[in-house]
């Protein structure tokens, strides 16, 4: 009887020995068939299988050929896969792996070991080369940006600004008579005034987008300095907000003329001291389809009942683009997805809008077709606010990313915040904030902790 048992078990034993391998060939032919068909339709250029041994590969490899031949997909037996940071050192040590592609993708791929080859034998495999090494092999693999800076950043040192904790975006603009500004847009345009550093104010846009309006004569620009910005303020309400500005004379630079079929649709005012004002809506385009689901996510911030305001009731905004113009925009989309981390959300061809923060977007704009040139100096700051202002700063002071303007983080007065500037590749001066509890940031903190 105990030896019947005995049969019976180890029966069982092989059994489910030869289903966990059968299963597990299922699995990964699976894999190379669903690789395959999202190569044929243009959707992946360069596809991997799992790591297997070289006994195993030979029983695998007839059969993953055959799925990926009913898709049109080549296959090529790699012995020793490019090793780059965007994955271990070993993660295919002693296995090999099988390359999926169509046309000269496998051609692109050995082009690309004997650069990291030459690069090794030279002595430069290090920094910017090695980083872009991996860079190119993700794109071979049609990974994000967001996904390379991702697995970057397991791998390696590596990091971008995301990494550090993005609360909100904010912008800095300067003005010669502070009050009338501060007026103008608490009053006018109805957004609530959060805290009044008496030389600054901040001002909440949207649920996690701000401007502060500070006075350029205790400021880091001057108001006579070209004003190289225009603030997005999005709504669906285009219409009544441009009677409303209308009945308020408000100057208009372009009139409010919908067009049918179109991506957006809007209007530019100017402010009391000429920065310009886009009000814009999105609609549904091709080139918005990452877009307008994002904006859907989140709500429409109209004034507060408290606030002193001639905004007829219910008319708000949902999020904002602080557009800027440049002259090298692909060295600009770089700078963007790669060093500060941010994700494309909308391609216009000459204007490319980048998300920070739930609400708060960076729009990139060819200065040869938008409504401002390049200019050397410009009289706003780019600002986020950040988790972790002391770790951007080490980071940012260490791997020389970009040009600091000052050599240590500052902490404004009674300790309210902390910040520092550096600049962006076209001179655009970027600060990265963060603010702590105070009597004067009662109503920010509140914002920047979610409480609404």
């Amino acid at each position: 009887m105990a030896s019947r048992l005995g049969i019976f078990s180890m029966l069982l034993l092989l059994l489910s020995c030869v289903n966990k391998e059968d299963n597990e060939k299922t699995y990964r032919l699976g894999a190379i068939g669903a690789f395959s068909e999202a190569i044929d339709a243009g959707v992946k250029q360069l596809a991997l299988s799992a790591t297997l041994t070289k006994d195993e590969m030979d029983k695998f490899l007839p059969d993953a050929t055959e799925v990926a031949q009913k898709h049109d997909v080549l296959v090529y037996r790699e012995p020793d896969l490019l090793v780059t940071d965007l994955f271990p050192e070993d993660v295919a040590k002693d296995k090999e792996v099988l390359l999926l592609y169509q046309g000269t993708t496998k051609d692109q791929y050995l082009k690309l070991k004997a650069d990291k080859e030459a690069l090794v034998k030279e002595g430069k495999y290090n920094g910017k080369s090695r980083e872009e090494i991996s860079r190119r092999f993700g794109r071979m693999l049609s990974y994000s940006p967001q996904k390379i800076n991702e697995l970057l950043a397991q791998n390696t040192s590596f990091r971008t600004m995301q990494d550090f904790g993005i609360q909100a975006t904010n912008l800095f603009l300067y003005y010669q008579n502070l009050d009338a500004a501060t007026e103008f847009y608490t009053k006018t345009l109805g957004f609530e005034l959060l805290a009044d550093y008496s030389m600054a104010k901040i001002l909440r846009l949207t649920s996690d987008s701000y401007l502060i309006l500070v006075d350029a004569a205790k400021g880091m620009h001057t108001a006579q300095e070209p004003k190289t910005v225009a603030l997005a303020l999005l709504t669906d309400q285009l219409e009544e907000w441009y009677k409303y500005l209308q009945s308020k004379n408000i100057k208009i630079k372009y009139d409010y003329k919908p067009k049918e079929g179109g991506a957006h649709d809007g209007f530019v005012a100017i402010d009391p001291e000429g920065y310009l004002l886009e009000f814009e809506t999105f609609k549904q385009h091709p080139e918005n389809e990452l877009f307008l689901p994002q904006l859907s996510k989140v709500n429409t911030i109209t004034p507060p009942p408290s606030q002193n305001t001639t905004v007829p009731e219910g008319l708000g905004f949902n999020a904002t683009i602080t557009w800027l113009y440049y002259k090298d925009i692909p060295a600009m989309e770089k700078f963007y997805q790669e060093v500060l981390g941010l994700p494309l959300i909308a391609d216009q061809g000459w204007a490319k809008i980048y998300q920070a923060s739930a609400s708060g977007y960076i729009g990139l704009v060819d200065e040869r077709r938008g409504m401002h040139s390049y200019t050397e100096k410009k009289a706003v700051n780019v600002s986020f606010i950040l988790k972790d202002i002391d770790g951007w700063f080490q980071y940012v002071n260490e791997s020389k990313i970009f040009e600091l303007r000052e050599r240590e983080v500052s902490t404004g007065p009674e300790n309210k915040y902390r910040a520092f500037v550096g600049y962006d590749p076209e001179g655009y001066f970027m600060e990265f904030d963060t603010f702590y509890p105070h009597e004067d940031n009662n109503l920010l903190m509140k914002y920047l902790s979610g409480e609404e």
